[in-house]
């Protein structure tokens, strides 16, 4: 039972990291234009 007292507070920071990550990501634009890299890679430079 003292091992919840643990496990908790660590998961809701591991969420709360994972969060902050993916708001990151989509406030820096990561995700702006999917299309665009999959045509990058089947071209030739």
């Amino acid at each position: 039972m003292d091992i919840l007292f643990l496990l908790i507070p660590f998961s809701v920071v591991l969420v709360l990291v994972i969060l902050g990550g993916l708001w990151w990501a989509v406030d820096t634009g990561q995700f702006e234009s999917l299309e665009h890299e999959g045509e990058r890679i089947l071209r030739n430079d």
